[in-house]
């Protein structure tokens, strides 16, 4: 017998719990605090941390020749990244609320607290800053395209993908009419109580 959904959300709740312990079981074990967004970290652990800090001189010229040739190459690629950030956004500001569909928050996947590692240059804090940015706003994307395909094309593939989103179990099955006709358009998905779950499921 299926499980029902109060018994899935109820599972959820329980692996929502057990992952948050174990960050307060890393937060402990290495010496930081949250206060807001903001990581605080004890004394001697940050004194501790800043031995494993390289000089910024030092790390200024990368040694490995590899490494100096594919810089150009992966800077460049913030001109399409901005670019597809400008324009997703664009899009759900515009077509979400056309469908009643809650916009998806950008903090919820650009979230940068690298910067509080004290064993980090400043360099290497913006290179942590471009990887950060730009594989949230993928992130960020692949669930505003997930949240327009649960509106529109919530039909699942009849090959099994390597990668799917947090909204594709909630599609019909594979040549199903009548889930189909249900969930086409079922602007009741996105409540915000089926939709708090939803992303608690992606950052599971």
């Amino acid at each position: 017998m299926k499980e029902s959904i109060k018994e899935l959300l109820e599972k959820i709740s329980n692996l929502n719990k057990q992952l948050s312990a174990r960050y307060k079981e890393l937060a402990d074990k290495y010496g930081f605090s949250y206060s807001g967004r903001k990581i605080v970290f004890l004394q001697e652990f940050r004194k501790r941390n800043l031995k494993f800090k390289v000089p910024v001189w030092r790390y200024a010229i990368p040694i490995n020749i590899r490494h100096l040739l594919s810089m150009p190459f992966i800077y460049v690629m913030i001109i399409p990244t901005v670019i597809l950030d400008i324009f997703i956004t664009i899009y759900q500001s515009v077509a979400f609320p056309l469908y009643h569909i809650p916009k998806v928050k950008r903090r919820d996947f650009i979230v940068y607290d690298r910067k509080f590692l004290d064993y980090l240059n400043i360099i290497q804090k913006v290179h942590c800053l471009y990887c950060t940015y730009v594989n949230g706003l993928f992130a960020y994307a692949v669930e505003i395209a997930g949240r327009t395909e649960r509106y529109w094309c919530p039909i699942k593939a009849a090959h099994i993908p390597k990668f799917n989103h947090g909204w594709y179990n909630d599609f019909a099955d594979y040549g199903n009419p009548e889930e189909w006709k249900e969930k086409f358009n079922d602007e009741k998905a996105f409540l915000n109580s089926s939709l708090d779950n939803k992303d608690e499921i992606c950052k599971l």
